[in-house]
């Protein structure tokens, strides 16, 4: 048999048909139960398997389709339809078609519409809304880490920068795997319709980036692209999976989105890189991993002194060491302060840059500044969970708990799963009085990390505030079993002067006396100390030296001088008024 006898073969026997039928109803098919059975539940390896054993079917229906002929009397074997000259009708396989694809036609609208029922949940789960799961490192150096939950971070920071959508913070999608097998899980947990997966490999100057956009309710992928650039174009690349996933979210992109969802930080890729390593250690949260964060947001400003999101690094990490390094706020704060307002004038329209100089100014003890800086970077940025939370304690040390909680709550809606976060929340419901709930959401953080030093204190602190004194002292013994700090210890020593271990009050006065002798230790925990020995003079001349010093303490229900009931003994002693004053106006730099 030639090849165009073999041909006009096929065409008789209706193999062409067949192979048509078979790829339009096959391809409707797989497409309604994709939409269908995540509805109920049906496992994702199951609905693999039966999109596989469609495709295998093809070359099996061709075969029959060869081998046996449709006749108005059934099924028969071609030779035998042929001997009695029986064939089907030429219309037979197009009603085939028609009823497949009404048929799984009609299955792709009832997934979709019951997909439509389960995104609007009781839980109240925006369809315009997105987690950023950690993007999996293929590149071979295992040190391309810091490379490639730097990507991840930006385009989840770009997203977030998009008022109309509801965008996931990076602590706490790091709880999790880039894909996972659990999605509709992780989306419940994380309170999102959509999660974005994918992978980054750099190699040299080149680097690829693939993406995949799914809706983790039912598990259908709605985009999917890998990207092959040079590293120099990886604003590029992160700038056009942003605004792709934004289209497909279908968010309203205004002109100042657009241009956000555009923009690039540096045109030095080596700024960029060292950037990101500065990022990728200070999210460690830890002396050393801060001290090297602050080198590298230095080098990438000795390479592009332009660098606005570099100064707001080095901004972020001064801040931050008086707390995690004990070292003087007098000494790192305004360090904080210049490469905040240097950030801030490189790029006013950078949330970042607004929330390093709120946090600066917090720090620094001038609130109602600090107020105004977070409050413009929210603007920028509604989705930025990191600036709700230090709004939050900001207006806590004011006074001003109801605010003070609305902004937590808000924080750990867009970031539910981190440390900070759920002790910070526990801390302002402790502020509003709602000590049981208080209590509950301190056991939900340290759930999350047992060894979670601020949980154990806030814990403590609402304890203390119930008047549970020995549920109190368990806590902040816990605290200083993990960090030993003069702060914590302050904590300890009231508990101890409250129930009438007066001993172990002076004792622990004692040793921060000695340790200051040997390493920085701020007049506020001190005050405390001697406060509760019944040292008022000392407690005053330490707390107007805590002024001087910067070193405010805005630690949980503990909050500040304006609101420390620790300090309720000074409440009327006009020293004491004349200090409040001073700090609720700003301390002048």
């Amino acid at each position: 048999m030639n090849s165009k006898s073999f041909f006009a073969e096929l065409k008789r026997r209706n193999v062409y048909k067949v192979a048509v039928a078979y790829i339009i109803a096959g391809w409707a098919l797989s497409q309604g139960i994709a939409q269908v059975l995540p509805v109920f539940d049906v496992p994702n390896w199951t609905i693999r398997l039966i999109v596989l054993l469609i495709i295998i079917g093809l070359p099996v229906a061709l075969s029959l389709a060869w081998a046996f002929e449709l006749t108005p009397e059934g099924i028969k074997r071609t030779d035998a339809a042929d001997a009695v000259g029986q064939h089907s009708h030429g219309h037979t396989w197009i009603y085939i078609v028609v009823i497949a694809a009404a048929f799984s036609i009609g299955l792709f609208f009832l997934g979709r519409f019951s997909a439509g029922n389960k995104t609007a949940s009781p839980a109240g789960i925006s369809n315009k809304s997105i987690a950023v799961l950690p993007f999996d490192n293929l590149s071979r150096d295992p040190d391309n880490a810091y490379f490639c939950e730097g990507v991840q971070d930006e385009i989840l920071t770009r997203l977030a920068k998009v008022a109309d959508l509801k965008v996931i913070s990076r602590t706490s999608t790091q709880h999790f795997k880039s894909t996972p097998d659990n999605l509709p899980q992780i989306a419940k947990q994380l309170g999102v319709a959509h999660i974005l997966e994918g992978s980054v490999q750099k190699s040299n100057d080149q680097v690829r980036v693939n993406v995949q956009l799914i809706n983790a309710l039912t598990d259908a992928h709605l985009w999917a692209e890998t990207f092959d650039r040079k590293l120099t174009d990886i604003f590029a690349v992160e700038s056009e999976i942003a605004k792709s996933v934004a289209e497909n979210l279908k968010a309203r992109l205004n002109g100042r989105a657009e241009e956000v969802l555009a923009a690039r930080p540096t045109e030095n890729p080596e700024a960029h890189e060292l950037y990101l390593k500065g990022r990728y250690f200070w999210n460690r949260r830890n002396t050393a991993s801060l001290r090297k964060a602050g080198d590298y947001f230095q080098q990438a400003i000795d390479l592009d002194p332009n660098y606005a999101l570099a100064y707001a690094g080095l901004a972020d990490v001064h801040s931050l060491l008086p707390l995690y390094a004990g070292t003087a706020p007098k000494d790192d704060v305004p360090k904080a302060l210049a490469a905040a307002r240097k950030a801030v004038e490189l790029d006013s329209n950078l949330a970042e840059a607004h929330t390093s100089l709120g946090n600066a100014l917090l720090f620094n003890a001038q609130l109602k500044l600090a107020e105004q800086e977070f409050r413009r970077a929210l603007e920028l940025n509604p989705n930025y969970a990191t600036a709700h939370q230090w709004l939050a304690e900001c207006l806590q040390g004011q006074g001003r708990f109801p605010e003070s909680l609305a902004e937590n709550e808000r924080a750990h809606e867009l970031d539910p799963l981190s440390l900070i976060i759920n002790a910070s929340y526990a801390s302002s419901l402790g502020g509003v009085g709602r000590y049981d709930d208080a209590i509950k959401q301190a056991h939900k953080a340290l759930d999350l990390d047992p060894e979670l030093v601020p949980g154990h204190e806030i814990l403590g602190q609402t304890c203390e505030e119930q008047g549970k004194l020995d549920e109190a002292i368990t806590e902040y013994h816990k605290a200083n079993e993990i960090t030993a700090t003069p702060a914590n210890f302050a904590m300890l020593a009231h508990a101890y002067a409250k129930t009438g271990r007066v001993a172990e009050t002076r004792k622990i006065l004692d040793k921060l006396t000695d340790l200051s002798a040997q390493q920085y230790v701020g007049a506020y925990p001190l005050a405390i100390v001697h406060l509760a020995l019944g040292e008022k003079d000392e407690a005053l001349r330490l707390l107007e030296q805590s002024l001087v010093e910067r070193d405010i303490l805005l630690q949980g229900l503990f909050g500040s001088i304006k609101i420390d009931k620790r300090l309720d003994p000074l409440r009327n002693d006009p020293r004491f008024q004349k200090l409040v004053e001073r700090f609720d106006a700003g301390i002048p730099e």
